[in-house]
């Protein structure tokens, strides 16, 4: 928190600085300094947590276990909403958040559905494409999800947002078609084969995890659920989902007999979920105390550093047009954040009591506590 001493009404405070104005101002406030050493720390919990998340994600579907391939990718969910329950009970009683049904049962299960479809299908595509293309997958659904926010909530979006919905998706298809994309440890030996595989894949996921968000978004309005509520609720209905999908398939013995045969999977399966889970604390701390802007930007660092870090670990092949389609996808990604960024300062330098002289108590907009969403990127 700012303050300047020429502030006519000094009761009053002025909002946050956006982080990186902190470092300017460090010396003299340490407000400026605490904010700057937990923006740190909230970002470097993202980034770590989903670098692990991705890392074990590629590990578990796309590497043998003393040559077994891991077979089922629904107990991966299960595993994921396990935790992720355990995760809302602890938070609805800490945050003091009631933690009773708000909804019909049915509205939390359509979600559900939808959220462990779209799981299962990014996972599954770790059989047949690479950690970089699936990961890449996810900043295409850029132009779906706006798509759907259209049809089911009626949004509108600037010229400027198109453009770089449009560029992120020109960059990745660019990435697609120049160079090899299907994971070398694919379920057979065709390549085209599984390449093939893995995009049908990523479209389900795309198409899933597109109508997802905005249902999501539409429930938390109609009903006016709390956060961690909703996680709980979300949550344990997938977990329902997936634990039904796994009786009716026969597939839950097969995963536990899996385990038994190879103990390292279940470690691994674990702290996949333990990595995702703690990532929505740091994802909705970031959110809640620097902004949705703050976010995205650190996002877009993770994306950027989780597809290095799969091309170093598992060493993937890439060509020089691939890693220009890169430079494109991130430069569309990173001038979004920066736009965000010059917009959300320029509000903040907007004076708070209009220079007419009116002394009336001005309204503090777009502080932490105004927020109570997610935002849709949050997912990881």
């Amino acid at each position: 928190w700012l303050k300047s001493r020429e502030d006519p009404i000094p009761s009053i405070r002025k909002p946050k600085l956006f982080y990186v104005e902190t470092l300017m101002a460090s010396e003299d406030n340490p407000d400026a300094t605490y904010t700057i050493v937990w923006g740190t720390v909230y970002a470097a919990g993202i980034i770590g947590a989903l670098w692990v998340y991705g890392l074990l994600q590629e590990r578990i579907m796309s590497q043998p276990y003393d040559g077994e391939m891991f077979p089922d990718s629904v107990f991966l969910v299960f595993c994921n909403r396990f935790f992720a329950i355990w995760f809302g009970l602890v938070m609805v009683n800490v945050k003091g958040e009631d933690w009773k049904l708000k909804a019909p049962v049915w509205r939390y299960m359509v979600v559900s559905l939808s959220n462990v479809l779209a799981t299962t299908c990014q996972y599954e595509a770790l059989k047949y494409v690479s950690f970089p293309v699936q990961m890449l997958g996810k900043s295409f659904k850029m132009m779906p999800v706006m798509l759907w926010g259209i049809v089911i909530s009626s949004k509108q979006y600037k010229l400027k947002e198109w453009a770089v919905a449009f560029g992120v998706t020109w960059g990745v298809t660019m990435f697609l078609l120049t160079g090899p994309i299907a994971s070398p440890s694919g379920q057979n030996d065709d390549t085209t084969s599984n390449s093939f595989k893995g995009l049908l894949l990523l479209l389900l996921f795309l198409a899933l995890d597109g109508i997802t968000s905005p249902m999501q978004e539409k429930l938390f309005k109609e009903y006016g659920l709390s956060k961690y509520n909703q996680i709980l609720w979300v949550n344990s209905c997938s977990a329902i989902v997936s634990m039904i999908t796994l009786l009716s398939t026969g597939s839950l013995m097969a995963a536990l007999s899996f385990c038994k045969r190879h103990p390292p999977l279940l470690g691994d399966a674990v702290t996949l979920s333990i990595a995702q889970v703690s990532s929505q604390w740091f994802i909705y701390s970031q959110v809640k105390e620097f902004g949705a802007v703050v976010f995205a930007a650190t996002m877009n660092v993770r994306q950027l550093f989780s597809i290095v870090t799969s091309y170093l670990e598992y060493g993937h092949y890439i060509t020089a047009l691939q890693v220009l389609s890169l430079f494109l996808v991130f430069g569309a990604l990173f001038f979004k954040s920066y736009d965000g960024l010059m917009a959300s300062q320029q509000r903040e330098a907007e004076p708070l009591v209009p220079k007419s002289g009116s002394t009336s108590p001005p309204e503090v907009k777009g502080s932490p506590e105004a927020s109570s969403t997610f935002p849709k990127e949050s997912r990881p």
